[in-house]
């Protein structure tokens, strides 16, 4: 059996990144990664095969991703603003409107907080809320690439003691109600409270998908990944066997041993393979069924996910320019109100009625993930992502489950269009429309996301908690009972997203103990 420093488990966008970090620090490294190719949920394909036009499948937009990352691996990667920030379409009194929010506050925004609300006063409180969390964001992006910190030193380090209660110490659905008065204000503002986490807005947990959605590289701005999630995987590709990263797909780990000098990992295939230390960059829960441990406890993935391919954006009831309306975040029917009734609904069992979503087009911002010819056509992507639709849900029945929610979905949006959406989605040859559904199951049996959880399991604060057992030995986030196994991926403190933060970590958790 050869011998390595380390082998990583999984070969996602962590799994690539801490490869490289330990290669380029000249250590030995091996990658095994289950499926055919590498990725993870940082993939692009084409789902619809008439039609050349390569879509982020699983992972779309870029946040957490540290520019130091991008340095220090030398990724050849660009990410791409988006002018706009949200449209939020509403009907009252008989009229149909939209919330617009640019990414930088201009009177176009200020006029439709005015439209929506009848004065200054919400725009104003918008600006003052979210200027404190840019500065948060400023003040704590950096400290996610450096040893954990007690929450009494980071909160000294931050210095903003009124911010840093806000968001850590009391529910974020307090707060929204407290510095909000719209309805439909709280409700685009607790939507970064919820994707992905099946919550009341009065759960912590909350605060935690809050918090982590908008300190992201310092900005929280979400930004549009050019060429598609795929070309992230490429780059990672290329700069791990730039350093001698030796990879090997369809490995996937069926046994494993630690001990006091090292780990023994076997595949399904009966690859044997030794090494110093093992990053493990996918589930924490799959780790501990191969240690014969119990799964760590978790909420289950609560977000379903829609690609279409269009002929053409459709009109808006509102009769906003649907180029303005989609080149941000789309929402529809995520007020406050809305939200909570949604997650009473599916706490109970039964899918949410109207369905909360958010949707955005790829190509209004990036057009190369289609061909020349789609482009000349005028076709675009829309990705839809809802909420509030927890895998329990689709546990009974799952395809009439995942019909059932891509109805409510389609409904849902069609509330605010003049086109109907079914209208303007591609035909493929067999006679479907080009339109993908992904159910928190699909996302379990194809990319591993326990129950469709995108975190893999519940998110921590990025910090530690001086009266929990262990906090000696969490010097990264990484760090795990067996001395020679660490955390690499999303199910890492301080994981979660598309940021390769839980990759660096690990790794530098290793090379502090070489």
């Amino acid at each position: 059996m050869k011998t390595y420093d380390a082998i990583i488990v999984g070969g996602g966008h962590n799994g690539l990144v801490a490869a490289t970090y330990l290669a380029k620090a000249g250590k030995s490294v091996l990658l095994l990664e289950a499926r055919e190719e590498s990725g993870g949920a940082t993939t692009s394909v084409k789902p619809f095969p008439d039609y050349d036009a390569r879509l982020s499948r699983y992972s779309y937009l870029v946040s957490l991703l540290p520019d130091q990352i991008v340095a220090d691996l030398g990724i050849n990667f660009k990410t791409i603003a988006r002018p706009v920030a949200s449209y939020t379409p509403y009907q009252r009194d008989g009229r149909h409107d939209g919330l617009l929010v640019a990414s930088d506050w201009d009177e176009a925004s200020a006029s439709s907080f005015r439209c929506l609300t009848g004065s200054d006063g919400e725009g104003k409180a918008w600006r003052e809320f979210y200027g404190e969390i840019a500065e948060l964001a400023q003040r704590l992006a950096p400290t996610m690439l450096q040893p954990l910190k007690s929450a009494a030193e980071l909160k000294a380090e931050v210095a903003l003691p009124e911010v840093w209660r806000n968001l850590m110490e009391i529910p974020i659905g307090e707060l929204i109600r407290e510095r909000f008065s719209d309805d439909l204000v709280r409700g685009v503002v607790l939507t970064d409270a919820l994707i992905g986490t099946f919550v009341s807005a009065d759960d912590m947990q909350a605060n935690r998908c809050f918090l982590y959605h908008l300190i992201g590289n310092g900005t929280g701005q979400w930004r549009v990944p050019q060429g598609g999630m795929g070309e992230l995987v490429r780059e990672l590709l290329r700069v791990a066997t730039s350093a001698g990263v030796e990879i090997k797909l369809q490995s996937k780990v069926a046994a494993l041993e630690s001990g006091p000098a090292g780990v023994r990992v076997e595949t399904e295939s009966g690859q044997k393979y030794v090494a110093k230390n093992l990053l493990f960059a996918a589930a924490p829960q799959y780790l501990a069924r191969l240690r014969g441990q119990p799964e760590p406890c978790s909420l289950e993935g609560s977000q379903m996910k829609i690609n279409m391919l269009l002929t053409r954006l459709p009109r808006l009831k509102s009769g906003v320019d649907p180029r303005l309306a989609f080149a941000g975040t789309f929402h529809a029917n995520e007020s406050f109100t809305q939200f909570e009734a949604a997650y009473i609904r599916a706490r109970g069992g039964a899918m949410p009625q109207p369905l909360p979503l958010e949707m955005y087009c790829h190509t209004l911002t990036d057009p190369t993930i289609l061909s020349p010819e789609l482009i000349a056509k005028g076709f675009h992507t829309l990705t839809l992502f809802g909420l509030h639709t927890p895998a329990k849900l689709f546990d009974a029945d799952p395809e009439g489950a995942k019909a059932l929610a891509k109805e409510r979905a389609i409904a849902s949006v069609n509330e605010y269009l003049l086109d109907p959406i079914e209208s303007v989605l591609a035909p493929c040859r067999d006679g479907a429309l080009a339109i993908e559904v992904k159910s928190p199951l699909d996302l379990e049996k194809d990319i591993s996301l326990p129950r469709g959880n995108i975190f893999h399991r519940d998110l921590d604060f990025p910090f530690l908690n001086e009266d929990k057992e262990g906090v000696d030995q969490q010097l990264w986030g990484a760090e795990t009972d067996a001395p020679h196994i660490y955390l690499a991926g999303a199910g890492a403190r301080r994981g979660g997203g598309v940021s390769g933060i839980a990759g660096h970590n690990a790794a530098m958790a290793v090379l502090a103990q070489t």
